[in-house]
């Protein structure tokens, strides 16, 4: 991001940050309140019986699609990114990826049964993937490169996000789980649409940061390259579609083979990227120093975003709920992360400014995440000793979710700060969807993890996964100083 489009922006009137954050902010919020609304109940939604009106699918193939449908979003935010840098720019893109996102989530209000839930979920794919990566785009650009307040908003928006994260499970999942689930797919709707209502009237705050493609196709390019590309999307959804109408490949086909493309595209993008000419010797020396951290982000991530699928059926199944006089539902769960971020951010985010030129690089930074998310894992490890009929205490729940939302905090808020600072300039958004890739490549991989986990195998399985987090962390922390070589000044 140039220091012009930062400058344009207003840079005071939210807490000493730009104006425009507080915009982004609340668009961020409600965006969030409705992705992580709909995503607390989905899996019951999938796996539990007809008798209580949900869908009645196998529960490890429920798991394994919600998995790989985490996944299919992250992996849409590269074809965000490009339209963002060479058709809408960052800001428009935001808003129309909004829209689709509601209208997906009304799909899934709809008592249709599975057509809605796949008409919901290819609609979200498409809309989180203009919204998510371009929006965080928008934030990074309304600082200038070398603003000492860039981590600590960053952070800021990340409260944001968590606020949303917080209020969701309560609200959805009440609806859904003790009303009607299609209640909950609704108020996940009704939040897209006041994110949209914020973003549209704060927008004015937002200046020029990424208001234009900074790498736009030439006009009379334009239509032809779209054209080609609308053309082998609208083929290969053609294929895929026949074969599964004629049983050659099914529902755990598709998802395999998304689970594997979520592996295989972020290579390829780094290849593309390291090859432009378009990419100067400083920028692909950068990029090989965020290969490490693109690596360590994919184990965080296939770790962490087990919460809508390994830890939510664990705490449907083998949790005892029962906590302080209350009995709490198990979409309820995943309201204690949020809860941490919020508590926790404004501790992180003063702790780098007071550290300042002091604190920890950003690659030793990600080895502790990867400890910390390790370590959340073991915790989980020593809970399901035992007997799985007797169900474990809440407050084992609430320390591994204390643990990996630390780790959370030394990865993610700084990942997006990072990823605006190591990015081409000719690829700005499309490498923030790289980001998001780290993401998506977790998460495929965890669609096929997944399926090996049940009550029975529970303390093998977090075990597993544990060791292997802290290993990498372990490698990433002894290597932070020749990564920090590769990164040219960037920290």
């Amino acid at each position: 991001m140039s220091a012009t489009s930062a400058v344009s922006a207003p840079q005071k009137g939210f807490f000493g940050h730009p104006r425009g954050l507080s915009t982004l902010f609340f668009a961020e919020l409600w965006e969030r309140f409705s992705y992580y609304g709909m995503k607390a109940i989905l899996a019951y939604y999938l796996y539990r019986s007809t008798a209580e009106g949900a869908l009645g699918l196998d529960k490890s193939f429920a798991l394994s699609l919600v998995a790989i449908y985490g996944a299919s979003v992250y992996m849409s935010g590269v074809a965000g990114g490009w339209l963002a840098d060479r058709v809408l720019g960052g800001q428009r893109s935001v808003f129309y990826g909004g829209v689709l996102i509601m209208f997906g989530h009304i799909a899934l209000a709809l008592p249709i049964g599975v057509a809605g839930v796949y008409t919901g979920l290819i609609l979200i794919v498409l809309g989180t993937g203009l919204l998510k990566p371009n929006i965080s785009t928008v934030v990074g650009g309304l600082y200038a490169p070398d603003d000492a307040r860039r981590d600590s908003g960053f952070t800021i928006f990340y409260m944001g996000i968590n606020l949303g994260g917080f209020l969701a499970p309560l609200v959805c999942g009440t609806l859904g789980e003790k009303v009607d689930w299609h209640l909950g797919f609704g108020a996940a709707a009704v939040g897209m649409a006041l994110g949209l209502v914020a973003y549209r009237f704060g927008r004015r705050n937002l200046g020029t940061s990424a208001a234009e493609p900074p790498n736009p196709l030439p006009a009379e390019e334009r239509l032809g390259v779209l054209t080609r590309i609308l053309g082998v999307s609208l083929g290969l959804v053609a294929v895929v579609a026949v074969l599964v109408v004629t049983g050659v490949l099914g529902a755990e086909g598709v998802i395999n083979l998304i689970s594997i493309a979520s592996v295989v595209l972020p290579i390829g993008y780094f290849v593309v990227m390291m090859r432009s000419p378009k990419t100067t010797k400083v920028e692909r020396s950068r990029l090989t120093a965020y290969i490490p951290l693109f690596i360590a982000a994919a184990m965080f991530w296939l770790l962490f975003e087990q919460s809508a699928t390994v830890i939510a059926a664990f705490a449907d199944t083998r949790l005892d709920r029962h906590f302080l006089g209350l009995d709490i539902p198990p979409s309820f769960i995943q309201s204690i992360n949020p809860v941490m971020i919020i508590v926790f951010a404004p501790l992180f985010a003063l702790l780098w400014v007071k550290l300042g030129k002091r604190q920890p690089a950003t690659p030793r930074k990600f080895g502790f995440s990867l400890l910390l998310v390790g370590l959340s894992y073991v915790l989980m490890m020593i809970a399901s000793q035992g007997d799985p009929a007797v169900r474990a205490s809440f407050l084992w729940i609430i320390a591994m979710y204390a643990v990996m939302t630390s780790g959370e905090l030394m990865l993610s808020p700084v990942g997006l700060s990072v990823t605006t600072k190591l990015a081409p300039r000719a690829f700005a958004s499309q490498t923030m969807g790289l980001w998001f890739l780290a993401s998506a490549a977790g998460q495929g991989v965890g669609a096929f993890v997944v399926r090996f986990y049940s009550d029975e195998n529970a303390v093998a399985y977090f075990g597993v996964l544990g060791g292997v987090s802290i290993l990498l962390g372990v490698l990433l922390v002894l290597g932070t100083n020749s990564i920090r070589k590769l990164m040219h000044g960037v920290d």
